[in-house]
């Protein structure tokens, strides 16, 4: 008979193996599997792989219930996130996955396509189900944000999106800081009315982007260019490039995403308007698509890695009771591709 590799069962009953079954079969106590497991620092390095390779040998898996009842931790931290479809809220999850991975916590995650304010209490109820240690809301909605601020948990709350410098248990991305940067680049290249593509006007990111738009003039003096809602999609964005291509007075153009600077691009090759040559523009999120648009987009990079960090960091702060005192916003990045040029002169 060849030798068996898979998980060992119990032949009698089909179970699966047990922390004593891993004990026996490495010859050591039932508490130095637990430690083994807990990555106590009492176990010597042979002992422990010893177990490892037992656990292994055997297939044994956790009992996540088990150990929720035997330390009252179920080492799971719950995330909100709303529209999943889109890079920006897609990234913040991802960088959540991989920070709470690296934590040695597991995430449960609801994702909101509408973030209505019942549908957020509904997605926070069915994480307190799961026995979560905290939750992180990464939705930019006002409505659903004010939600979220009065919430009244058991466990703490961190939020991710919308937040200005000054809150104490959040982190975020320094969006006005952002939308200044990309601002600034294009009055510093001589332009005198930089026109802003807006994201749709109830996220609150997409205030605090347009609030660095106007920031960026009035430092300067300036009256800004015209204003066009999008609503974060390439449509969007080729409406709003259409009627720029249309208007001669507009030499530069800070666009609220990536997504919808892709549109504005095109309704102004459509226009005739060549850029940067006649028109230069500004993104936002730093997509990686973003570097091979036609011409390469100038940019704000959003540091995602570091946001998912520091989320979770916050929120293993805040269980462990040391979560005091706001913190610093990301600072984004601007990245100078070639859509952005010296104002066309007169």
């Amino acid at each position: 008979m060849g030798e068996q590799t898979g998980p060992v069962r119990d032949r009698g009953h089909g179970r699966a193996p047990s922390m004593a079954d891993v004990a026996a079969h490495a010859g050591v106590s039932h508490q130095t599997v637990s430690r083994v497991l807990n990555d106590s620092p009492l176990v010597k390095g042979a002992t422990r792989e010893r177990v490892t390779a037992a656990i292994a040998a055997l297939g044994y898996r956790r009992n996540s219930a088990a150990r929720l009842l035997a330390t009252n931790r179920s080492r799971r931290i719950g995330m909100v996130a709303a529209h999943l479809s889109f890079y920006g809220p897609s990234m913040i999850a991802a960088s959540m996955q991989d920070a709470v991975h690296d934590a040695g916590y597991e995430l449960a995650l609801v994702g909101l396509s509408d973030p209505t304010p019942g549908d957020l209490r509904e997605a926070v109820d069915r994480l307190l189900d799961q026995a979560v240690e905290a939750i992180v809301v990464a939705v930019a909605h006002e409505g659903a944000l004010e939600t979220a601020r009065g919430l009244d948990l058991p466990i703490p709350l961190v939020l991710t999106q919308g937040v200005g410098p000054d809150e104490a248990l959040a982190v975020g991305i320094d969006q006005e800081a952002g939308g200044y940067a990309a601002t600034a680049h294009l009055l510093d290249l001589g332009h005198r009315r930089v026109a802003h593509v807006t994201g749709p006007l109830q996220w609150v990111e997409a205030l605090q982007r347009r609030d660095g738009w106007r920031r960026a003039h009035e430092d300067r003096g300036l009256l800004p260019g015209p204003e066009i809602e999008g609503d974060w999609t390439p449509p969007s964005g080729h409406r709003a490039g259409t009627r720029i291509g249309g208007d001669p007075e507009v030499s530069a153009v800070f666009v609220a995403n990536d997504a919808m600077a892709l549109g504005v691009l095109t309704g102004l090759h459509e226009h005739g308007r060549r850029v940067p040559d006649d028109v230069s523009v500004v993104g936002f999120d730093d997509v990686p698509e973003a570097a091979y648009f036609w011409p390469p987009l100038t940019t704000v990079r959003q540091e995602f890695a570091t946001l998912g960090a520091r989320a979770v960091a916050r929120a293993l702060e805040a269980i462990a009771g040391d979560a005091t005192g706001p913190v610093t916003l990301v600072e984004p990045a601007l990245v100078v591709r070639r859509s952005t040029a010296p104002a066309p002169r007169a």
